[in-house]
């Protein structure tokens, strides 16, 4: 069964026009629990105007919003259901990428999980990878995840509060665990900012797209 048997055809809202993307490196974001495409689709103004941006609506009703997958606490979560929706968000890009020189990943909370996700899958695919007060699933020896192949140069940004009261001790451990052995990490942190995104962040995130991708 694939993504499309699983989920209704994505929806994706973009930052230029279609004649103004083809040959643009592509930023895809990724929102968070809850949200939906719209939510993230703002910050493409403050960041380099060199990409084309595209965010994709998570596949699952939630609420008001959209998700990716179950809660990790919940009793419907699994690692399955965090694959399918890679698969789904990969089904999507694999059929835009050719129109791009390169790939580049930006996920908040659920959607840090998304882009982690994606890149441990693909580890060739992606340019670099953005991931805000979120974290990696523990995948275990999951196959799928393709970790001993990512093997430092990958560039990641991980920004966060310590003080963020959504993501877990469990998963900030995990995460810190895996970037450190897996990618090449620029990690910040912010205060005040709690479970969400600031300008000082986005500013830090525009620099870090500038220097590890567009200047490359």
């Amino acid at each position: 069964m694939t993504s499309a048997d699983l989920f209704p055809a994505p929806v994706v809202l973009w930052s230029k026009p279609e004649e103004a993307r083809a040959g643009k490196p592509l930023l895809v974001l990724l929102h968070g629990y809850g949200a939906n495409e719209q939510d993230l689709l703002s910050l493409a103004d403050m960041l380099p105007e060199e990409f084309a941006v595209a965010s994709v609506r998570a596949p699952i009703v939630s609420g008001p919003g959209f998700t990716w997958f179950p809660l990790t606490g919940s009793i419907d979560y699994s690692l399955d259901a965090v694959k399918d929706a890679a698969a789904y968000v990969q089904d999507w890009i694999d059929s835009v990428k050719d129109q791009h020189p390169s790939v580049t990943l930006l996920g908040f909370s659920m959607g840090m999980t998304m882009a982690t996700t994606l890149l441990r899958q693909r580890p060739a695919d992606f340019a670099a990878v953005v991931g805000l007060s979120g974290f990696a699933v523990n995948a275990d020896s999951d196959p799928s995840f393709r970790d001993s192949e990512l093997d430092g140069t990958v560039p990641v940004f991980w920004g966060r509060d310590q003080q963020d009261p959504v993501i877990t001790p469990d998963k900030i451990e995990f995460t810190m665990g895996w970037v450190r052995k897996h990618v090449k990490l620029t990690k910040v942190l912010y205060s005040g900012m709690w479970h969400g995104i600031n300008q000082q962040e986005i500013g830090h995130v525009s620099e870090f797209l500038t220097h590890e991708v567009l200047n490359k």
